[in-house]
């Protein structure tokens, strides 16, 4: 990912872009140029909270422009501290040590309204209501360099870059299940368990005794969830989110060998530190 993205070109209407040019410490990776796109929507940060979360969104808008625009207006009352285009271009739209509002109501390791102590990154795609599709590499990579570079300026473990439906699994779906999480996890960014079988989809288990542990993973991984119960909708909303993220290819919100084995596979890593 030793590459340099190109300048901002379907975002690069807006006036006065100043282009920012910090290298990431202690690394012989090449600075990422970012513009500024400033946008209004932002407050300060809560005292005393850390900046311990990444929180990577798809922007599910028609074009960057529309995306954009949205981001930078003060009546939608949103926004995020980075977007990066499909072409690789990146731009920051809120300052790191502001609140941008981008995740809403949420929650991760017992962690609730994140906006407080996290960096929100939109990730230009139409998402699944205007036709989702792949992240094209140079996109990818642009991502996965941002994100390096703010994990090496703030206190965020792997295992606290996350997607939106993560930490907001009955409203959300960016990402996705087409995001490239373990390109991400292969170069620094982020959990990917390798060397775990695809056990496919059978086997899927149902009832409160058996699910006592597929509840207590998914809460030590980080999702909001009841200890006790059958596999209810509110279960399988999370098993969907775990799965748009760590078993793209069966979103099914059933806990299945697959997703079972996958499940303790991030898990591991979790308690791996």
């Amino acid at each position: 990912m030793n590459h340099r993205p190109p300048q901002l070109r379907s975002l690069d209407h807006a006036p006065h872009l100043r282009p920012v040019d910090r290298p990431l410490a202690a690394c012989d990776r090449p600075a990422l140029p970012i513009q500024d796109l400033p946008s209004p929507n932002h407050d300060a940060r809560p005292d005393g909270v850390p900046i311990d979360m990444l929180v990577l969104h798809y922007t599910g808008m028609k074009t960057p422009r529309e995306a954009v625009d949205r981001l930078r207006d003060p009546a939608a009352k949103v926004s995020s501290h980075y977007i990066v285009d499909e072409d690789g271009s990146v731009a920051r739209l809120v300052p790191e040590d502001r609140r941008a509002w981008h995740a809403g109501v949420s929650h991760w390791r017992g962690h609730a309204e994140l906006n407080g102590r996290s960096i929100g990154i939109e990730i230009v795609n139409p998402g699944h209501e205007w036709g989702y599709r792949d992240f094209p590499v140079l996109q990818v990579a642009a991502v996965c360099d941002l994100c390096l570079l703010l994990m090496a300026r703030h206190p965020i473990p792997a295992r606290n870059v996350i997607g939106h439906s993560d930490v907001a699994p009955d409203r959300k779906q960016d990402p996705g299940e087409r995001f490239d999480w373990q390109e991400l996890a292969e170069n620094g960014v982020g959990l990917w368990p390798h060397d775990v079988p695809d056990l496919g989809r059978t086997g899927g288990v149902r009832d409160p005794v058996s699910l006592r542990p597929v509840r207590s993973a998914l809460n030590e991984i980080g999702y909001r969830i009841a200890p006790e119960g059958g596999l209810d909708p509110a279960l399988s909303t999370v098993l969907r989110a775990f799965q748009r993220h760590w078993r793209p290819e069966a979103i099914s919100g059933q806990a299945d060998d697959g997703t079972l084995v996958r499940l303790q596979g991030v898990l591991r890593l979790v308690r791996d530190g």
